[in-house]
């Protein structure tokens, strides 16, 4: 498989997550969701890691080294908070708008690396974080256009600062194999949204769910960061970034598809401030 198939690959199985995941969510509380997504991830990579081992005749083992612990803690603590955020938000807003807002994901990244690693943005850049920023207000506020921001898709959002940052910790962990990466932040990150699920005394999901929440923790997570980082390997990080980018698209035209919504003139005006800002991050080099 070529490695553009690879990245279309990891943003179509990413966007199995927002519609697929608001339809659990209406008999699954968040947290227990999203801790179920992330141990999905993380035990269906261990597995491919376990296999690979037998076949290579060679132990699997993780490589992380004390330096990388803080950057690990953090990856770790910030997958915990990410995924419950965005499923309290998709409990209070539309699927097709909590996909458009994923975008948001690329400005918090970008700013976060401006500011703590010194990387430079180009004019470009900053236009492109101009519009998605623009469009994510829109997006946030309640419908009707009035300028009480909906609760929903500001938990959405926060998700994305979270996941900016989670970003930056992974990238300091970049050197190493992306398939530990996975193991680590799904295990790690899913066992702690458990214990948090279960200090709120949220109730686990039933059994003929829990199978099928975890499906879509392996494919939408666990499968699509490591089509996406193998990706990042034959294409570089600007390349996989601009195709991974249609990841919310592919998600608006799922949720709409799902849930028959009809989008409103101000989901229209963010889908194409949105459209144009992706865009964008995708021509800059």
């Amino acid at each position: 498989m070529s490695f553009t198939l690879l990245a279309f690959l990891a943003a179509a199985l990413y966007a199995l997550n927002a519609p697929l995941s608001k339809l659990l969510l209406q008999d699954v509380s968040p947290a227990m969701m999203a801790a179920f997504l992330y141990l999905g991830a993380g035990i269906g990579m261990l597995a491919i890691g376990l296999i690979h081992s037998c076949v290579r005749r060679q132990p699997f083992r993780l490589h992380f080294t004390r330096k990388d612990a803080p950057y690990v803690a953090g990856m770790t603590a910030l997958d915990v908070a990410a995924p419950i955020l965005l499923m309290l938000g998709l409990t209070m807003t539309s699927s097709a708008s909590a996909s458009l807002l994923n975008n948001f994901e690329i400005v918090a990244t970008t700013l976060i690396a401006m500011l703590l690693f010194r990387e430079k943005i180009s004019k470009r850049l900053w236009l492109a974080i101009g519009l998605i920023t623009l469009s994510g207000v829109l997006l946030s506020l309640d419908e009707g256009g009035s300028l009480h921001f909906s609760s929903g898709s500001l938990l959405v959002l926060l998700a994305c600062v979270c996941w900016g940052l989670e970003n930056n910790c992974t990238r300091m962990l970049s050197h190493g194999d992306p398939l530990e990466v996975v193991v680590v932040k799904g295990i790690g990150s899913g066992l702690g949204s458990l214990l948090i699920g279960l200090c709120a005394g949220e109730p686990l999901p039933a059994a003929a769910t829990m199978p099928l929440i975890l499906l879509l923790g392996f494919v939408a997570y666990g499968l699509s960061i490591y089509c996406y980082v193998y990706a990042q390997r034959g294409l570089g990080a600007a390349k996989t970034s601009a195709y991974y980018a249609v990841a919310p698209f592919i998600g608006v035209f799922l949720s709409l598809l799902i849930f028959r919504e009809i989008p409103s003139p101000l989901f229209t005006a963010a889908f194409l401030l949105m459209a144009a800002g992706t865009w964008l991050v995708g021509r800059v080099k």
